[in-house]
């Protein structure tokens, strides 16, 4: 990788994606992509280029490549999946018809292309328990059908056309530095600015339902790994299973109380978020990650929480 490109640079994964390419590849390398109203602010903005790259605009985004020599595209363009199935055209045209226009831009400009996909390609019929690399994949939802089609078309222009395309489906990514916005497992991030604040966490998850977690540190490792690894031994590309804990409700939050004596929970459940977490996996197999790349996940449940709270209790007081 020698120019990158991230879309959506300023949204929950980029915004710190973005900052951790920087780092490792210098400032002017790493080119911030956004949309009109959610332009780059800060140390994002200060940190290297930036350049309008909305994903329904082909043209728009050959330019940019164009302009910035870009050879590697990490493409963060969606709408998570309660944002989603309240508007699913949106979700498509952004998911799927904006992945058509990146992996169009690549073929030509022979680009490297990361499309992230998700624990939400998996349905109710997908075994729950230790979920297999290679599965049936029958989602429910717009996300998850936007997610499956993901991985099919970023295969496709692989197999068609070589595009180095790769992907893994992430579970739910927990962060201090950015406000959840909209998913399934946001809870696992709010619960945590609640148990800061001293409030009272009204969880919209029931008690029992476990879902697949990363801390977002293992997230950004993940995806700069396999975008870094050596392709001859990539026999999964769309994408690999990921993972590092797998809890329910209760297990965070008697975590968190453990350093929080005084924190409380009560049980309101959303009946869309909870019909969405029990259609995906309890927990995922990521031994074809482990096995074809080196993945290896660095936080647990405890270190997490000792992290998060130390941190956005930081971030909050500053």
């Amino acid at each position: 990788m020698k120019n990158i490109l991230v879309i959506g640079s300023t949204g929950q994964i980029g915004s710190e994606l973005t900052h951790k390419l920087r780092e490792i590849y210098g400032g002017s390398h790493v080119v911030a992509g956004y949309i009109p109203g959610a332009e780059p602010k800060g140390a994002l903005a200060e940190g290297g280029p930036s350049a309008v790259a909305d994903v329904t605009d082909g043209e728009q985004l050959a330019a940019v490549v164009a302009e910035h020599g870009v050879d590697t595209i990490y493409n963060l363009a969606a709408l998570l999946s309660v944002v989603a199935e309240q508007k699913p055209r949106l979700a498509w045209k952004i998911g799927i018809d904006g992945l058509w226009n990146v992996l169009e831009v690549a073929r030509e400009r022979q680009c490297a292309v990361f499309t992230p996909s998700s624990i939400g390609s998996f349905g109710p019929n997908t075994p729950h328990e230790l979920t297999p690399q290679d599965t049936i994949q029958r989602p429910r939802t717009i996300y998850g059908v936007s997610k499956v089609t993901t991985e099919l078309l970023s295969d496709y222009y692989y197999q068609k056309y070589g595009v180095d395309t790769r992907s893994v489906r992430f579970p739910g990514l927990i962060s201090y530095v950015t406000p959840p916005g909209g998913g399934t497992t946001d809870y696992a991030v709010d619960i945590f600015y609640a148990a800061v604040r001293g409030e009272r966490f009204v969880c919209p998850i029931a008690e029992g339902t476990r879902m697949d977690m990363m801390y977002m540190p293992d997230g950004l490792r993940a995806a700069i790994s396999l975008m870094e690894a050596d392709p001859t031994r990539l026999r999964h590309r769309n994408g690999f299973n990921v993972t590092a804990m797998s809890f329910a409700p209760e297990n965070i939050y008697a975590q968190i109380k453990r350093r929080v004596p005084t924190f409380e929970m009560e049980y309101r459940v959303d009946p869309l978020k909870q019909a969405i977490a029990e259609s995906w996996p309890d927990s995922l197999d990521d031994s074809c990650a482990r096995e074809e790349w080196g993945w290896r996940p660095e936080y647990g449940i405890a270190a997490m929480t000792r992290d998060m709270l130390e941190k956005l209790t930081a971030r909050l007081a500053s």
